[in-house]
């Protein structure tokens, strides 16, 4: 499969943060309209690695820096509406049929918007991209996610501001930002409202922090997805000893080796309820979260049938679309086209959409896009 082949496959994307794939050049344009003066770079060439780089530097000090950047050019309006737009026609062009981006509202107020006003903002330019990528031969669905965040104390709010907007453009609620000393139980009364109120919501959990984080997300919490949930590998055994990277490269474990691997009871519970994993290879390498795309566990548990989804997470920040993501498994992890098919139906079924919608779009969109790659 060449990248070219690739690309022109259907895609679903579940985990992508409106603040991590502004295109350089609106960086730059944004800045000099706002007067912002605090960018590294005015070329946008060398703008694009920085952020890359950054990202890659290993330094949390120097990988926030990168959002502090693009969330402070996104403090009205109009950048907003922009950034959306620019991100689904993106998507769009990337082979993408179907994605939800998600944003944490509570970002975006330094400029003096409302919580509503930030989220009406986004949500037309999420609408006026659709309508593009449509006209340009691309049509794409496209829904938010209002996130908030772990470390502050707005959970309850942005879930009420979630409810508000459900069904016009916001299909659900996330929680982001530090697991270490943020349990989601922080955040309880606004996973029950969301419940009361019959509305989806996933929660990062199971990246820089371990089991514990990933059991209170569902037991606790009651998440129907799970924001990486890399470290669910933590749960598996083999012939007795813990599943390691350092064992052998997931990409090239054999049936007879899968068939021998052993779920604790909390991954036997999550693979039972096909509760979704949205994973994100590349920018778990650049958190640590994993040493390799080889060693990403990303395909074993695909191969143990967990409902594994393919994202990109920060496309800036990780230099990365989902045809990158995908040449990358193939490459690396030995995955073929009914890989990259598989977890492309299992996104489609985990979205935050109507039934009859996730129906719609597999039956008539992903599994004849599928055929005719593999004809």
């Amino acid at each position: 499969m060449t990248p070219e082949d690739l690309g022109a496959l259907p895609k679903v994307l579940l985990h992508d943060h409106l603040d991590g794939g502004l295109r350089p050049e609106t960086i730059l344009d944004l800045a000099r309209e706002q007067g912002y003066a605090d960018l590294p770079s005015d070329d946008p060439v060398d703008l694009e690695r920085w952020f890359r780089d950054s990202a890659d530097s290993g330094s949390l000090e120097r990988y926030l820096e990168t959002f502090a950047h693009t969330v402070a050019l996104m403090q009205t309006p109009a950048a907003l509406h922009r950034v959306a737009r620019e991100c689904v026609l993106d998507l769009a062009e990337d082979g993408v049929v179907y994605a939800e981006v998600r944003y944490a509202p509570e970002q975006h107020l330094r400029g003096g918007l409302e919580l509503d006003e930030v989220v009406t903002a986004v949500t037309e330019g999420i609408e006026d991209g659709m309508a593009e990528a449509s006209r340009l031969g691309s049509p794409i669905v496209v829904r938010s996610l209002l996130g908030a965040m772990r470390h502050a104390a707005r959970s309850r709010e942005i879930a009420q501001l979630t409810v508000r907007h459900l069904e016009r453009g916001v299909a659900g609620f996330d929680i982001a930002g530090a697991e270490v000393g943020f349990p989601p139980t922080r955040h309880l009364d606004a996973f029950e409202y969301l419940q009361r109120q019959n509305a989806h919501f996933t929660i990062h959990a199971g990246e820089a922090f371990g089991l514990p984080s990933i059991w209170e997300a569902i037991q606790y919490c009651g998440s129907e997805r799970l924001g990486h949930g890399v470290r669910i590998v933590d749960d598996l055994t083999l012939h007795g000893d813990p599943v390691s990277p350092a064992d052998t490269p997931y990409g090239s474990w054999a049936h007879d080796d899968v068939q021998a691997v052993r779920l604790g009871r909390l991954a036997a519970y999550i693979r039972d309820r096909r509760i979704a994993l949205e994973m994100c290879p590349s920018s778990n390498l650049q958190t640590g979260a994993a040493d390799s795309v080889a060693m990403h566990p990303i395909t074993l548990l695909a191969r143990l049938r967990f409902r594994v989804t393919l994202n990109t997470d920060n496309r800036l920040m990780s230099g990365t679309t989902m045809t990158r993501e995908m040449q990358l498994l193939v490459a690396e992890a030995g995955w073929e086209i009914s890989d990259l098919r598989r977890v492309t139906i299992d996104a489609m079924k985990s979205a935050f959409l109507p039934y009859d919608q996730r129906r719609a779009l597999i039956d008539r969109v992903i599994l004849p896009g599928y055929a005719q790659a593999l004809d």
